[in-house]
């Protein structure tokens, strides 16, 4: 069975959110570049544009993580926690962080992605071209690079996608080139 179609059993084919019925996808938790049933859920169209910043947020939709963050899966509680990290400044959603719990495991994985920073606070990647990065974004390499520890060499114009953030040094990404997973300094990219 495939992850898709077992997120669809367990989640009864809704969001594991919101529980709307329309738009479901796959929604990998950054910064995971495996896909498998424990770092992945099951959201609708609604959810996953405001997840990755493509509309602005509806702070009311969000209500539904007062349900969500109870959930026994892993994922889905870690998901709940960042979004409810993103609007924490709004009151009510302070007041959910407070009753939440997760394992000291959970724990650090969902602040893998700098949620619970404040913007002062965060590490800001930027490519060559000073257009900040964000995790997930799609690169293109300026010059050959030379792969330590390897004989392999990044040509210029590779296409790096789903990018992953270094949360500790604001100058280096992570990403796949020819199916090898490499560290690969910002100065080095252009965004595309």
């Amino acid at each position: 069975m495939s992850v898709l179609q077992t997120l669809q059993e367990r989640s009864k084919n809704t969001c594991e959110l919101c529980a709307s019925t329309e738009g479901l996808t796959q929604y990998i938790l950054p910064p995971s570049l495996n896909e498998n049933v424990d770092n992945s859920i099951l959201v609708c169209k609604t959810c996953l544009d405001q997840i990755e910043g493509h509309v602005e947020m509806d702070v009311n939709h969000w209500r539904c993580l007062n349900d969500s963050m109870w959930n026994e899966h892993v994922a889905v509680q870690i998901l709940s926690w960042r979004m409810l990290q993103r609007l924490r400044h709004e009151g009510w959603p302070k007041d959910l962080l407070d009753m939440m719990y997760l394992d000291d495991d959970a724990l650090v994985l969902a602040r893998a992605t700098g949620e619970h920073e404040d913007e002062a606070n965060k590490i800001i990647h930027r490519d060559s071209n000073g257009v900040v990065l964000e995790a997930g974004d799609s690169v293109v390499l300026i010059k050959d690079l030379k792969v330590k520890g390897s004989s392999m060499v990044a040509k210029q114009g590779t296409a790096v996608r789903n990018i992953r953030l270094d949360h500790e040094n604001a100058e280096y990404i992570e990403g796949k080139v020819d199916g090898q997973n490499i560290v690969i300094i910002t100065k080095f990219v252009k965004k595309t």
